[in-house]
């Protein structure tokens, strides 16, 4: 089994964070979120994973040994490939054509699932999908009698199912989806300006091939600083349901107060303040003298003199002040 993912995008919607960060390297309760997914949707498959291929952009030699060495701890080969140029979803996935044989995941790299099910050996693809309250937000499966998704339609004015796509696959044989998008590419297909996964999967379908839905349990999106803190409160809490240690040894506690559930890095210290509940820490970060609940402050910044609630914080930040729902990235100083 392989997992491909694609993350060639900066996250301009979770600016300023991302502007020396990709977005799936930044921390939801202590760990990049492409970390989580990948190791959630290991768990999921409970197979061997052979390979999991990055698609990024001109992200620097750093990143890619970050991701090689994420692949590398889940026992997998850790491959980077290259887009160069947004041209899209199919165009994404065509940059890994060399690891695309075999059976796949595919997961985009903004979102985090909790899940438990068994894929489907029948059939020849499984869609993830997750029941919404407002469909024509999104693009959603259309099924048939048999429970097979027989259509994809894309933010529908008309009722058509409340199953979205939430950007994770499963092929049996991605190398059928390699060759509807290498026809794709060769016809110029396009929406938006994009060669799109979706026409592939459309080319499948027409030619006979089984999808069928895998739902998930919950789906957590990191697409802007507000939902990026919502899904970072919504993991602390899974995770301490799991019973999974999420405070560092390291810590320095001194006349302050802990709420669960919270991720406290290493050499975190806390003073005089009160901390929590939903709050994760990064190595090496200070809060003195505040009160910090529902934030995510990453690694090396200094907070005191704050009343901090559904804040983001970047790292080698410092924030000395009054203002409570902030968003501040990396190396700003607000005194």
């Amino acid at each position: 089994m392989r997992i491909i993912v694609p993350m060639a995008g900066r996250g301009s919607r979770l600016r300023p964070h991302t502007l020396t960060v990709p977005k799936p390297l930044i921390p939801i309760a202590g760990k990049p979120i492409v970390q989580r997914l990948v190791e959630d949707i290991a768990k999921v498959l409970k197979e061997e994973i052979e390979e999991i291929a990055f698609i990024i952009g001109d992200f620097g030699e750093q990143v890619e040994k970050d991701l090689v060495e994420i692949a590398n701890n889940l026992g997998a080969k850790g491959t980077i490939y290259h887009q160069d140029k947004p041209l899209g979803t199919g165009h994404a996935i065509m940059c890994a054509k060399d690891s695309l044989s075999g059976p796949v995941v595919i997961a985009y790299a903004d979102t985090l699932i909790r899940a438990d099910f068994k894929l489907d050996p029948d059939a020849d693809s499984v869609i993830w999908v997750k029941q919404v309250d407002d469909p024509s937000a999104f693009g959603v499966v259309k099924m048939n009698e048999k429970k097979e998704i027989v259509e994809l339609v894309e933010k529908p004015e008309n009722f058509v199912s409340d199953l979205a796509v939430i950007g994770i696959y499963y092929f049996k044989d991605v190398g059928v989806l390699k060759n509807e998008l290498q026809t794709v590419l060769d016809n110029n297909i396009i929406h938006g300006g994009e060669y799109q996964i979706n026409d592939g999967i459309k080319g499948m379908m027409a030619k006979g091939y089984t999808f069928v839905p895998g739902e998930v349990d919950e789906w957590m999106d990191c697409g802007n600083k507000n939902v990026t803190v919502d899904t970072n409160n919504r993991m602390l809490g899974f995770l301490s349901k799991d019973g999974e240690k999420l405070v560092s040894e390291t810590a320095v506690v001194e006349n302050a107060e802990i709420i669960p559930p919270c991720y406290i890095g290493e050499n975190v210290v806390i003073r005089n303040s009160s901390v929590g509940p939903n709050v994760s820490l990064g190595n090496n970060s200070t809060i003195a003298d505040s009160s910090v609940k529902n934030s995510l402050i990453q690694t090396n910044s200094s907070i005191k003199n704050a009343n901090l609630d559904n804040a983001m914080i970047g790292n080698n930040a410092s924030f000395d002040g009054n203002f409570t729902s902030i968003s501040i990235g990396d190396y700003s100083v607000l005194e």
